[in-house]
């Protein structure tokens, strides 16, 4: 049987989801606000490439944050269930709310991938540039 305190476990979770979720999310939209002002200089198509790539990682954030907040939600709906005794509801929601968070978890780590990526691309270039880096492969 499902007790109130189940679902309220994952509520310190998700919010500690949330936090690095909403900083990543600020980081990379200040990131695209300056190469899009330095785009307006230079015209460089390079920074254009840069800007979509960090436009699909900042649409998983999004991604993860909603999954994070349906997963609150549904803890939340979770406890209502047990407390108001909607018989066999309580379940289902809680499950669905573990789902969730698993969900946002999974884009986490596809947006950690990118964005490896990314850097590994730009560290390329530079070794291009300058050979005497390294590959630091």
């Amino acid at each position: 049987m499902l007790t109130l305190n189940i679902p309220a476990l994952l509520f310190p979770a998700i919010s500690f989801l949330l936090l690095p979720y909403t900083n990543r999310y600020l980081a990379l939209s200040s990131l695209v606000r300056g190469l899009l002002r330095e785009w307006e200089e230079t015209r460089n198509p390079r920074l254009l490439q840069q800007i979509a790539v960090l436009r699909r990682r900042i649409n998983i954030i999004r991604l993860m944050q909603t999954a994070a907040v349906a997963a609150m939600l549904l803890s939340i709906l979770s406890m209502v269930a047990i407390y108001a005794i909607w018989a066999g509801w309580e379940g289902p929601l809680f499950v669905a709310a573990l789902s969730a968070m698993v969900l946002s978890l999974i884009l986490s780590l596809y947006e950690i991938q990118l964005s490896t990526e990314a850097l590994n691309v730009q560290l390329s270039s530079m070794h291009d540039e300058n050979p005497r880096l390294g590959a630091g492969r």
